[in-house]
């Protein structure tokens, strides 16, 4: 099994400033925030990336998405916010361990990037 700096952290190996934790998932502070809210939402399962994800993982992808509902309840995001998912280099996927960013706490523009 692969070992990222991802994996070290859902393992507590590597300190972070984690705001919630379950069995399946762990989310903490983005080190470069792109919003004044912008966290990290990794599961704990190592997936390269969205292109490698299988059937199997379809029960933890809505986890993904229903952690993020439930983050911006818990820290009242209600001006709204956006959920990003880099896949692959060329997209600004710099950890190879898939992850969604949760950012909020400003207006955000269209088209992104």
């Amino acid at each position: 099994m692969e070992r990222c700096v991802f994996c070290m952290i859902a393992d507590g190996e590597v300190e972070s400033k984690k705001i919630w934790e379950d069995e399946e998932l762990v989310v903490f502070h983005d080190l470069n925030p792109q919003a004044p809210f912008h966290v990290l939402i990794v599961p704990k399962k190592h997936i390269s990336s969205l292109d490698d994800v299988e059937d199997e993982d379809v029960y933890l992808l809505g986890k993904l998405l229903t952690t993020a509902k439930k983050i911006s309840e818990r820290y009242h995001l209600k001006e709204g916010y956006r959920i990003v998912v880099n896949t692959g280099s060329a997209a600004g996927q710099v950890i190879a361990h898939l992850h969604f960013h949760l950012l909020a706490g400003r207006h955000m523009s269209w088209p992104p990037g």
